[in-house]
């Protein structure tokens, strides 16, 4: 690459935590030691509304001629309701600025839903995913292209590299130790809000039930972003099995990687397990073996790591597992250093900016 400076373009920022921009930041780090700058900018339609938003986009972009622009997509970055269509413009204004677009696609399928509002922001969905990819220099998916069921083929402007984990990782040799007392420490990282975060909290309470109730001794932790919500669900599911039960909120990242580094194994039961999903890669990176739901994104380099995968339709699955994982230290020993080799390898940041020098670079 001649030019050594990219920007990073976001759309509307989340709250309460923004894990596309802290994607952004981390990614930065580590591009900016590859000797290449990256430089965050907002399309603030969200705040100023779309036309003033547009046209500050477009007096920013005269200074991109040349420049890759990094765009970072998801359809609620880009629409209140999840309609993308003026992602479009964005675009179209990058490409009248002389910039080179890539577009990274953090959402990498349409939403779900059978309402007929949800076939319809589906519909629009798919139509703004597929114009962004022909329309631009390079895709980014976050995912392998095989598993990605609107591509009927790789296109030769597509690439697959994974998230990393949004956190502080040490040196692996510095995992936290915890004194050895009987007691082993179920991390549960974020439940999804609402009436879906209320299923997860029913599986994660049946498999550490299953698993006190066979003579495991459990500390259930649950962080992140709503387990808050649901600590009284928690509580009282538990309170008649033998289960300590602590919840914490949204954490500083370095308590992040303390929480998971101290633990014994991570539940992930939000989605089947992927390369794009942040939160279930950060126990990866925090050397903890990890069970999780296999699905369609389910593929490597994900499954190199230490990831014990059950069936989420059989509901005995879950707590078999982490019987398994709990009672055994051999196990628990050799899938962590799974998860150590496929982080070095795979989703350490360090990886993931050579991935996209060497994207960026082909196509330069």
């Amino acid at each position: 690459m001649n030019e050594r400076r990219i920007i990073a373009l976001l759309g509307r920022r989340d709250e309460p935590t923004d894990a596309v921009e802290e994607y952004c930041r981390y990614l930065g780090g580590a591009l900016h030691d590859r000797g290449l700058a990256m430089e965050l900018a907002r399309v603030t339609w969200a705040e100023r509304g779309w036309p003033a938003a547009l046209r500050e986009l477009r007096e920013r972009a005269r200074e991109w001629r040349g420049r890759w622009v990094v765009v970072q997509y998801t359809a609620l970055a880009w629409s209140g309701r999840g309609f993308p269509l003026r992602f479009a413009r964005v675009l179209k204004e990058l490409r009248e600025a002389g910039a080179r677009i890539a577009v990274v696609y953090h959402d990498v399928e349409p939403y779900n839903g059978a309402r007929a509002i949800d076939k319809m922001r589906r519909r629009a969905q798919l139509r703004v995913m597929r114009e962004a990819l022909k329309s631009s220099d390079l895709g980014i998916f976050t995912v392998p292209l095989d598993v990605i069921s609107w591509l009927s083929r790789a296109p030769s402007n597509a690439v697959f590299i994974p998230v990393g984990a949004n956190l502080p990782i040490a040196p692996l040799a510095a995992k936290h130790q915890r004194p050895e007392s009987g007691l082993r420490s179920v991390a549960i990282f974020g439940i999804t809000e609402g009436a879906t975060g209320l299923g997860e909290c029913a599986r994660i309470v049946d498999a550490v039930g299953f698993a006190a109730k066979h003579g495991i001794r459990i500390r259930l932790h649950a962080f992140g972003r709503g387990a808050s919500e649901f600590e009284p669900e928690l509580r009282d599911a538990l309170r008649d099995v033998p289960v300590e039960v602590y919840v914490e909120g949204v954490l500083p990242a370095e308590q992040v990687v303390q929480a998971l580094s101290s633990s014994d194994v991570a539940l992930f039961v939000r989605a089947p397990i992927s390369s794009r999903r942040g939160s279930a890669i950060a126990a990866i990176a925090c050397i903890l073996p990890l069970i999780a739901y296999v699905g369609v994104e389910t593929a490597p380099p994900i499954t190199e790591a230490g990831v014990v995968l059950v069936s989420q339709e059989n509901k005995t699955e879950l707590g078999e597992a982490l019987l398994g994982v709990l009672s055994d230290p051999d196990l628990r020993a050799s899938l962590a250093e799974r998860s150590s080799r496929a982080y070095r390898e795979h989703f350490a940041w360090e990886a993931i900016a050579g991935c996209y020098i060497d994207a960026l670079s082909k196509r330069s």
